[in-house]
């Protein structure tokens, strides 16, 4: 399924360029827009909504929603295709609308993947995953070109690639409506709003360490890599002179690199970290941009691109595989859909800077640069470390992992707020140490569930007596706190309970802040 919706995609290609190739009367700025995928610079940002949405509403209705809005523009693209009224204009419009409904689908669609397969599987779903994303940009318009060429009509060919393409979403809402979803994390409290969401995903990673060094290795990565997918086609063109079928044969290297990992990946991961994958890849990309650099043989670019499929597999399966496991299952959509904008910052930010130099250089300067900075981030990097085998488990049961005791409310509506907890302990002198070291580790916790401010504050009279204090937004952000709470969280949580001398439950108390209004209202 996630194949089928990858060669959706990249099938249009063949149907634009027809289009545009045709179109006596189109002018050269929206042929390059549409060939860059009309919106994508806003995509990334939907993305991060896609993800947000995908938290909170059903994934799976969400899948069929956004399927189905793709299906209708490309119908729409061939029903106006086969009336002969298409333009320029019209055919940017709505690969912007397919752009909208790609990019909203695309956190939606990556955190189903837990979903439909084990987490003893999930490395390999995600190596195909990522190897089906690869072999579409090769096979996608190799096909849609196939579907023009059979018509030898300019307007019908193109028409017919659009139709074909719309026929191929019934076969993706099909399974969608089929599949019966069981959710790995439900929540018992009312829903977020939107933005609300968006907030608590951005939280999360900015508190969360191995999150960071995920998201900085990936555009650090992406960036230096995006050279190779910006310039493969004036290598093929100006340096090899093999014009479109040249690029046609160095892109299909790539994606048959890519498959090629996919099958070999699983038995590499049980040999090599996620941190030795990642650097070999990041090896063999360096030595990849300096042999499109320097190299005109194609008998020498194609086996090395083959190796960079291999590598671009190896990486982005081994990144998405990280930020799945790194990532409990409330945020999860969240994750991923901060994750691909990131990906799509690294990509697009890299592919204008290498462009630029390309221009204003010459193209071998543009990739040895490349080459030379990913050389510098790979140095860089070395201490952000990618996680492989942690995984973050749904919100802990409290009979099974006790915390902090919830405090006693006085009939408190899941608005009110902000509200300040108060957790106290004692702390025998022969424990401090290890407790500060412990409670500093549940600062990050609270602050990427949902706190906006956190400190630890000792009693100048005994100083065996230490108070924790964060604030929440509301009451109910509180609760969606708790219940957010993973097995390491609690298992965290236990042993800073432990470290008390007074071997009890910590118990929270709460107050609320107190504004000024109430007492306005009040004395009226």
């Amino acid at each position: 399924m996630v194949g089928v919706n990858g060669i959706e995609h990249w099938w249009l290609d063949a149907g634009y360029s027809r289009h545009l190739a045709d179109d006596r009367h189109h002018n050269v700025s929206i042929a390059r827009r549409t060939h860059a995928d009309g919106c994508k610079p806003s995509s990334g940002f939907l993305g991060a909504i896609g993800g947000a949405t995908a938290d909170i509403f059903d994934r799976r209705r969400l899948l069929l929603i956004w399927q189905g809005w793709m299906l209708v523009a490309v119908a729409i693209l061939s029903i106006l295709s086969f009336a002969n009224v298409i333009s320029p204009w019209i055919l940017l419009a709505l690969t912007c609308l397919l752009n909208v409904g790609g990019a909203m689908n695309g956190a939606a669609w990556q955190s189903i993947v837990p979903e439909l397969v084990s987490r003893r599987e999930l490395p390999n779903a995600m190596s195909l995953n990522s190897a089906g994303f690869n072999l579409a940009r090769s096979v996608g318009p190799a096909l849609g070109g196939l579907c023009v060429a059979l018509f030898h009509r300019a307007n019908t060919g193109a028409a017919y690639t659009f139709l074909i393409n719309a026929i191929s979403f019934f076969g993706v809402i099909f399974a969608l409506y089929q599949w019966k979803r069981s959710p790995l994390f439900t929540s018992s409290l009312p829903a977020e709003r939107i933005s609300g969401s968006m907030r608590a995903g951005l939280h999360y990673a900015r508190y969360s360490p191995p999150l960071k060094a995920l998201l900085t290795r990936a555009f650090l990565f992406t960036f230096c890599v995006s050279a190779v997918w910006a310039l493969l086609a004036v290598v093929a063109a100006r340096d090899l002179h093999r014009g479109a079928l040249g690029y046609g044969i160095l892109n299909a290297s790539m994606g048959v690199g890519a498959v090629v990992g996919a099958m070999t990946l699983s038995s590499i991961r049980r040999r090599s970290g996620a941190d030795a994958i990642v650097l070999s890849a990041t090896g063999v990309f360096i030595a990849a941009l300096l042999v499109l650099a320097l190299v005109r043989s194609p008998w020498v670019l194609i086996p090395v691109l083959i190796l960079g499929g291999f590598a671009w597999t190896a990486t982005m399966s081994t990144l998405n595989l990280a930020v799945q496991l790194s990532s409990p299952n409330w945020v999860q959509a969240r994750a991923i859909g901060i994750y691909q904008v990131v990906f799509s910052a690294g990509l697009a930010g890299g592919s204008v800077v290498w462009g630029a130099l390309a221009e204003h250089a010459s193209t071998s300067a543009s990739l040895i640069i490349a080459s030379a900075c990913l050389l510098a981030t790979a140095i860089i990097t070395q201490r952000l470390h990618v996680p492989s085998g942690i995984e973050m488990d749904s919100a802990a049961s409290k009979s099974e992992h006790p915390s902090e005791g919830r405090p006693m409310t006085a009939g408190l509506d899941f608005s009110d707020g902000p509200i300040r907890l108060h957790i106290d302990y004692n702390v025998l002198q022969a424990d401090r140490e290890r407790f500060v070291q412990a409670i500093y580790e549940l600062k990050d916790i609270r602050l990427r569930n949902g706190a906006i401010r956190w400190g630890v504050f000792q009693d100048v009279s005994d100083p065996t007596r230490l108070s924790e204090t964060f604030i929440m937004e509301s009451w109910v952000d509180y609760l969606r706190q708790q219940e957010r709470l993973t097995s390491l969280d609690a298992v965290l949580i236990s042993r800073i309970a432990e470290l008390d001398s007074r071997r009890a439950v910590p118990i929270a108390t709460a107050t609320i802040y107190v504004k000024q209004r109430a007492f306005t209202s009040s004395k009226s």
